[in-house]
């Protein structure tokens, strides 16, 4: 039987860049790094580690994310106008069909779920 093995997010980490879509892009220009740290076999599910430096652009989620903001401070602001602001410590859900804007007010840092529906 083969035990897969466990994941660790204290073991050193290998960011790699993760550059928004320049079009997405409406202040700043937001750097982005990803350490994707776990998918599962179906490739449905991911786990691991971004950041950004402050901008702020368009997103339309497709996905479910959780998110535990470990450096930072960012604020969403959904279509209809709602607004939520989050900083480090913070956890928080951004469910499927979420739209509207993501801002990284102060460089951040977080860890990720995902799960992408089937």
């Amino acid at each position: 039987m083969n035990i897969p093995a466990i994941v660790d997010f204290g073991d050193p980490s290998s960011p790699t860049a993760a550059p928004i879509d320049a079009g997405r892009i409406l202040a700043g220009q937001p750097a982005a790094t990803v350490d994707n740290r776990y998918s599962d076999p179906s490739l449905r599910f991911h786990c691991g580690t971004w950041s950004s430096t402050p901008g702020r652009w368009q997103i339309n989620y497709t996905e479910h994310e959780f998110c535990y903001l470990l450096r930072g401070r960012v604020r969403l602001v959904a279509k209809d106008g709602a607004t939520r602001e989050f900083s480090a410590g913070a956890a928080f859900v951004i469910p499927a069909g979420f739209a509207g804007t993501w801002e990284t007010i102060e460089a951040a840092e977080k860890h990720y779920v995902v799960l992408e529906p089937a």
